[in-house]
């Protein structure tokens, strides 16, 4: 498979991507257009790119895959930002790269995100009429996720205390990055963690089964007010009408894409949407394992191609 490695313009910094083609790819002609949105924490060379971009552009897309701002090897600082209105932001400006390129079809462009990305792809689709169709992978709500405790207490304390933090930086002390899973699967239990979603993050993210150099599950802590305050779904009623694909595990965690995607589907002012619960695997089965990743993409494909 061919691929390019390019950059495009953001308000004040580049954003870092890669982009796939077919194996027969002819520049000469159009193709539909797919941009991936990676996990919380993650890059686009872990799932949303070598595993769902990859099977795209097999399957005949043009794919982008790219790093959030403040992520990855894209612009920003400081670094480990996680800010959901950038995160979805940053996708209008891949959109403004992709209509320039001749080979694109700018009528044919959708959107797939993983996780966080999952949600953020959803969101976007609300206010970016040039996305005609999105796939969601076992996707999280950040917000919802943020205020149920991710942040690490009750939804005010944690405001209280971030707030204290970046007073404490605006004058001078030094910026707080925490990381957001423990430094491994026995230390995470050895602290008493028993959620599947905390403990199977940790093996994909801290071990050579998914671990990438760009993916490092970290954020500055002083950022998390915005996040806090944030829903993915607001206005999905109103909103949201674009054909949409929300795929999910049957085995709930932590992190809540099996309530979040029965959620989502419920809301949407889609008249197509579908919702595929996978029995007997989890949110990060649906990262990289080949038998709940291949159930996932033998819906997720035809579904872009009926779509765009």
């Amino acid at each position: 498979m061919k691929t390019l490695s390019i950059r495009f313009n953001n308000i004040a910094w580049d954003n870092a991507g890669t982009l796939m083609f077919p194996a027969d790819f002819n520049e000469s002609k159009k193709y539909p257009a797919v941009v991936t949105m990676h996990p919380i924490g993650s890059c686009k060379e872990q799932t949303a790119g070598n595993v769902y971009g990859k099977a795209l552009a097999e399957a005949g897309f043009v794919v982008l895959n790219f790093d959030a701002s403040f992520q990855g090897e894209s612009g920003g600082a400081p670094r480990y930002i996680e800010n959901p209105y950038q995160r979805v932001d940053d996708v209008r400006y891949a959109i403004d790269y992709l209509v320039t390129l001749p080979y694109v079809d700018e009528n044919r462009i959708g959107i797939l995100g993983v996780c966080g990305g999952g949600a953020y792809s959803l969101n976007i689709a609300m206010t970016e009429r040039r996305i005609k169709a999105v796939v969601s992978i076992t996707g999280v709500n950040f917000g919802r996720l943020l205020r149920d405790g991710f942040a690490g207490g009750a939804p005010l304390d944690v405001l209280d205390k971030v707030a204290g933090q970046r007073s404490f930086e605006a004058k001078g002390g030094d910026l707080l990055t925490i990381n957001m899973l423990p430094e491994s699967v026995e230390a995470g239990k050895a602290a008493g963690i028993k959620d599947i979603d905390v403990l199977e993050a940790t093996d994909y993210y801290k071990t050579s089964r998914g671990h990438a150099p760009g993916g490092a599950t970290s954020a500055v802590y002083s950022r998390l007010s915005t996040g806090m305050g944030w829903d993915a779904f607001h206005l999905c009623e109103t909103l949201l009408t674009q054909p949409i694909l929300v795929v999910i595990g049957d085995k709930p965690g932590g992190f809540g894409a099996y309530r979040d995607g029965y959620e989502v589907v419920r809301r949407a002012a889609s008249i197509q949407k579908e919702l595929l619960a996978i029995e007997g695997y989890s949110h990060y089965d649906l990262y990289d394992q080949s038998d709940p990743t291949g159930q996932a993409l033998a819906k997720v494909i035809p579904f872009f191609q009926s779509n765009l």
